[in-house]
């Protein structure tokens, strides 16, 4: 099943047969007070240079929610500007969902819209933006009720997820992308193999693309590019195919382009081969 997302001028295929997709995280205020602090002035001269810094990721995740800020404003010039930039199809990224309507109205292509959850509510307010801007939809399989730890409880709500959105609102089953939730490791060790569990299921049973917050795993413990970097490889094995990840580090990078290689989507490893030899010219 292949998830077709285009920017200005690139066009991205998300697929278990080709390579990962390497989701940008970086420009998101969380946890980055000074980034927070201009967005609140109205200030987005810092976002130019988060694109530039994130040049290895295939799209970009684009969030401006900050409080006591106009977010659905903020998130509309933000995609503006990040268009006018790259080329790359971008991820819109917000709970409010004024502010989405105002950015998928001004996006120039077909974005991924993240996200929905399995709560009925938030499925029918945010699906039919979805479909009527003909764009793709990221689904949390957790409701009303809880974050489920058992794998089969977030494949039933994913499930839920996918049915809602084909069958109710005619969005086409590969415009679902399933997240199956990572969990911190720090918190509990045996949650990232509930996850790994949740891929596989997902895998076998919707078939349907996903993505997940990698950074999610490694939250709280030290070291965390190399949780990452054996996470991230792990999760693809098992049938992942994009993450919002941290496309500034080439620890994670290479993890990942490596384990496109040694998962067979990376033909005569024709891209790992040139990125080494770009590294080497460089250096």
């Amino acid at each position: 099943m292949h998830t077709t997302l285009r920017g200005r001028g690139a066009e991205v295929v998300i697929g278990p047969d080709r390579p990962f997709c390497v989701i940008g995280e970086r420009i998101n205020p969380t946890g980055r007070k000074r980034f927070a602090e201009l967005l609140r002035a109205g200030d987005l001269s810092r976002v130019e240079q988060d694109v530039r810094e994130q040049a290895a990721a295939t799209m970009l995740d684009v969030n401006m929610g900050v409080p006591l800020a106009d977010e659905a404003e903020l998130l509309t010039r933000a995609v503006r500007m990040i268009q006018d930039l790259t080329d790359q199809p971008l991820c819109v990224d917000s709970s409010v969902v004024e502010a989405l309507e105002a950015a998928l109205a001004v996006y120039d292509g077909k974005a991924l819209v993240n996200s929905v959850t399995a709560e009925d509510e938030r499925l029918h307010q945010i699906l039919p933006l979805v479909k009527r801007h003909g764009a793709a939809v990221i689904g949390l399989p957790n409701d009303e009720d809880e974050i489920p730890e058992d794998p089969h409880r977030r494949l039933e709500l994913a499930r839920k997820i996918v049915d809602v959105a084909t069958g109710t609102y005619g969005i086409p089953p590969e415009d679902v992308l399933i997240d199956p939730l990572a969990m911190p490791v720090g918190a509990d060790t045996t949650l990232t193999l509930k996850t790994l569990e949740t891929i596989a299921l997902i895998k076998a049973e919707l078939g349907v693309n996903m993505t997940l917050g990698a950074s999610n795993v490694s939250f709280g413990m030290p070291d965390r590019p190399a949780i990452g970097s054996a996470f991230l490889p792990m999760a693809m094995a098992y049938g992942l195919t994009s993450a919002i990840m941290d496309a500034r580090n080439p620890q994670l990078v290479q993890a990942v382009r490596a384990a496109d290689l040694l998962l067979g989507n990376d033909p005569w490893g024709g891209a790992w081969i040139a990125a080494f030899r770009s590294r080497e010219s460089a250096t």
